[in-house]
C-alpha cells in the first residue's frame, strides 16, 4: 500500500480515467446515497478557473472537492469522501490542503447543516439564512480575506 497522494489539476488535464472516477464518487454520494437525484453535471467543471483537488491512495480516490473561481472570492464544492474512507480524517486534510491552495483570497461554500461546525474549524462561519436544497438544509458560510488555517486545526480535528 503506497501513502496518501494530493492532486490538483484543471478539468483539461484529467485522465478520463480520472474524470470517471470523481464523478462516479460525486454521484454515488450525492445522488444515490443523500438520495438526491439532481443535474450533478452543473457545467462549472469545466471553467477555466476550476481546480479539482484530490487525496487517492493507489489510484483510488478517498476524498474529493473542487474550488472555483468566482472572481474576487473562491467556491469550495462538491466536497465529498468516499465511504470506505470516512472517519480515516481524509475531508480535513482535504479541506487543510484546499485552504493551503486558496491562501488568503476570500472564499465560500454552501454546507450542509449538519457539517456546519466541521466547516468552523476551518475559518467558515455562516453568512446567510439557511435553506433547503434537494431536501438537504443547507447553510451558506464564508471565510473572509486574510483569514489563514490555523496550525490548531489538525490538533483538534475530528473526522469526517
Amino acid at each position: 500500500m503506497h501513502p496518501e497522494e494530493f492532486r490538483v489539476t484543471s478539468f483539461r488535464d484529467l485522465s478520463s480515467t480520472t474524470l470517471y472516477a470523481i464523478l462516479k464518487l460525486r454521484v454515488d454520494v450525492f445522488v444515490v446515497e443523500q438520495q438526491c437525484p439532481y443535474p450533478e453535471l452543473d457545467g462549472r467543471d469545466a471553467e477555466p478557473g476550476t481546480r479539482h483537488v484530490w487525496l487517492s491512495r493507489d489510484d483510488k480516490i478517498l476524498a474529493y472537492l473542487r474550488i472555483l473561481d468566482d472572481g474576487d472570492t473562491e467556491r469550495i464544492g462538491r466536497v465529498v469522501t468516499a465511504r470506505a474512507a470516512r472517519k480515516g480524517g481524509y475531508g480535513s486534510r482535504l479541506m487543510e490542503h484546499a485552504l493551503t491552495i486558496i491562501g488568503n483570497r476570500p472564499s465560500v461554500l454552501d454546507a450542509q447543516a449538519h457539517l456546519t461546525g466541521f466547516y468552523a474549524k476551518f475559518g467558515f462561519t455562516e453568512s446567510g439564512p439557511r435553506y433547503v436544497e434537494d431536501g438537504i438544509p443547507h447553510v451558506p458560510m464564508a471565510r473572509p480575506q486574510g483569514r489563514l488555517a490555523t496550525s490548531s486545526v489538525s490538533e483538534r480535528r475530528r473526522p469526517v
